[in-house]
């Protein structure tokens, strides 16, 4: 584990203020109503988790092991409509649940039933790993973050022990710089929220988390042809974090898991048995 300490949080008052300008300039994303797991990630159990910070609850979804467990993961989804529904594809759940871990698929403010945004997002991912410790009956835990999931898991990771492995997708090192390249419209508001927060602005870049993070072990995978997640950005988030580094050819964003199917789960699950290792 590294000793080295995480970023200062910006204070209650910057990010109180700062926050719902930031979200002003996040990508709009509709709420949608969300499908019921598919037969094959039965049996599967909605449950309602207790907010750090924020109105309403987080729903999840409790995908158990049906033979021994050997651990327990926490799936936080990108920020696309469905949600946790996002894990219904893509092979992750099946293959965690075949290995032996458990998942607990997570709807971050402002998707699926959870309440809405609400100051930065990395309250709910610790949140959700406050519910999955109270599941997991003491096996090791394990964090798969896509895209923003991956991004606001950083936060946590990097000040809290008790997580033993990480596996990120798609993670951008500063959600700002990404809005910069991808939504070039917005740039006015990006560097209004720099100028007036700049402590808020230096918490968000995960180049200051990355070497802190508290896992026994962590990879990161993007590809190739993805112009917001640069192969140069998550090969220097790997080199920060001391992890291994995939970079699939021919992928775009969120295309990984498509092009790679099975080398990209192969890596997540051998992370996690190494973070289980070096316990």
């Amino acid at each position: 584990m590294k000793s080295i300490p995480a970023p200062k949080r910006p204070a209650a008052w910057e990010e109180r203020l700062a926050s719902p300008l930031f979200h002003t300039f996040s990508p709009a994303m509709p709420r949608r109503q969300q499908p019921a797991p598919p037969s094959q990630l039965l049996p599967a159990e909605e449950v309602v988790i207790p907010r750090h910070a924020g109105p309403g609850s987080l729903t999840a979804s409790w995908h158990p092991v049906s033979g021994p467990a050997r651990g327990a993961v926490l799936l936080l989804h990108p920020w696309v409509p469905w949600g946790k529904s996002y894990f219904y594809r893509g092979g992750r759940l099946e293959a965690l649940r075949a290995a032996g871990y458990g998942a607990l698929a997570l709807d971050l403010p402002g998707f699926g039933g959870s309440g809405e945004l609400a100051g930065l997002l990395d309250h709910d991912v610790a949140a959700g790993l406050d519910f999955l410790a109270s599941l997991s009956g003491g096996l090791p835990l394990h964090v798969w973050g896509v895209s923003s999931g991956g991004f606001w898991a950083h936060q946590v990771l990097s000040r809290r022990d008790g997580v033993a492995g990480a596996m990120f997708e798609d993670v951008s090192p500063h959600l700002l710089e990404w809005g910069w390249r991808m939504a070039p419209g917005k740039r006015p508001g990006y560097l209004l929220v720099r100028g007036l927060f700049p402590r808020f602005y230096r918490y968000l870049d995960l180049r200051r988390h990355a070497p802190a993070l508290r896992t026994a072990a962590a990879a990161y995978v993007s590809g190739s042809e993805d112009l917001g997640v640069r192969p140069a950005d998550t090969r220097e988030l790997a080199r920060l974090a001391g992890a291994r580094c995939l970079i699939v050819p021919g992928a775009r964003h969120l295309g990984a898991i498509k092009v790679a199917q099975a080398e990209v789960v192969e890596l997540a699950l051998a992370t996690f048995r190494a973070a289980e290792e070096a316990r």
